[in-house]
């Protein structure tokens, strides 16, 4: 019998890519609300709670409401939005952290990472664990993404209005430091004190690169000891460590684009480090991930239907 999901609010950026994945998986049938039924609450009521897993694409708000109208306990819900990822109750769909995998196999209520979020833990939570950077560090990160990481109206923005200022250069935000990410960074990589995060909007339709920088002398062991401890924490799965993914000494904010896996390098010498995390931020940073939760919960191979580069592997 093939599983039954069902996505509220497929018409957004999110909610599109994850139809459009699975549309094209002949495991699983796909629950459509005709469009004048689409914001029906008693429609969407009865959706949710005959799907096997559920995808909630939609604002905080909505969201909140909508998983308030499952009572099925049977349905997984799989929620894409900021509301529910340092909640109570909800598992935080990071398979890569220790013991989530199993924690995700038996939960009914997975919040989907943020995308900014989802690089810099992969990049921090395995150092901390390890004892290399302590929990009281204060650190910092800048990050690049695609212009699709604002839904319609940013891509809109992009796509319909070439040749204006948005095209010359990248446009950094959250400059009040207070960006809705920052949250789950502090509360799954162990630390104390929220880091310093400079978003940048760049150009190009979809990508990120995570960067963390990091004096050697706030790194037990420097370069090397970074290095084996990313090796053994991501030996399988959708994130690998990297020795060296230079382009002609770039690297490329766009370079996994189309992708759902990451890749994790450390670049720096002797005193200064650079933690470099690239993926698709509609890839491992949403969509991508949001199907390996699903598969996860399902008991599937967690890279089921996902677009993995060279070396990785579940």
């Amino acid at each position: 019998m093939k599983n039954k999901v069902f996505i509220d609010g497929g018409a957004g950026t999110t909610g599109l890519r994850i139809h459009e994945r699975l549309g094209g998986r002949d495991d699983l049938d796909i629950i459509t609300l005709p469009e004048e039924l689409r914001h029906n609450v008693k429609s969407r009521q009865e959706a949710i709670n005959a799907a096997d897993v559920a995808f909630l694409c939609l604002p905080d708000a909505a969201a909140i409401e909508a998983a308030a109208l499952c009572t099925s306990r049977h349905t997984v819900i799989i929620d894409t939005s900021t509301a529910h990822r340092c909640a109570e109750g909800w598992t935080y769909g990071f398979a890569e952290l220790p013991g989530q995998m199993r924690r995700l196999s038996t939960s009914r209520r997975i919040a989907n990472p943020g995308c900014h979020a989802s690089g810099f833990i992969a990049l921090v939570a395995p150092l901390v664990a390890a004892g290399i950077v302590k929990a009281t560090a204060r650190l910092a990160a800048f990050s690049l993404t695609g212009y699709s990481g604002g839904g319609k109206k940013m891509i809109a923005d992009y796509e319909e209005n070439r040749g204006e200022l948005i095209h010359l250069g990248g446009r950094q935000y959250a400059l009040g430091q207070s960006h809705k990410h920052l949250p789950e960074m502090v509360k799954y990589t162990g630390l104390k004190y929220a880091p310093c995060l400079s978003p940048v909007v760049v150009p190009h339709f979809s990508g990120m690169e995570v960067t963390v920088p990091l004096f050697a002398k706030d790194a037990k062991g420097g370069i090397e000891a970074v290095k084996d401890c990313y090796r053994r924490a991501y030996r399988k799965g959708t994130i690998k460590f990297v020795d060296d993914s230079q382009d002609g000494g770039f690297l490329s904010s766009a370079a996994l684009s189309g992708r759902d896996d990451m890749e994790i390098s450390v670049y720096g010498n002797k005193d200064r480090l650079m933690l470099v995390a690239l993926f698709d931020n509609l890839g491992k940073g949403a969509c991508g991930a949001a199907i390996e939760n699903m598969n996860i919960a399902l008991g599937l191979d967690p890279c089921l239907g996902l677009k993995l580069g060279g070396g990785a592997q579940c």
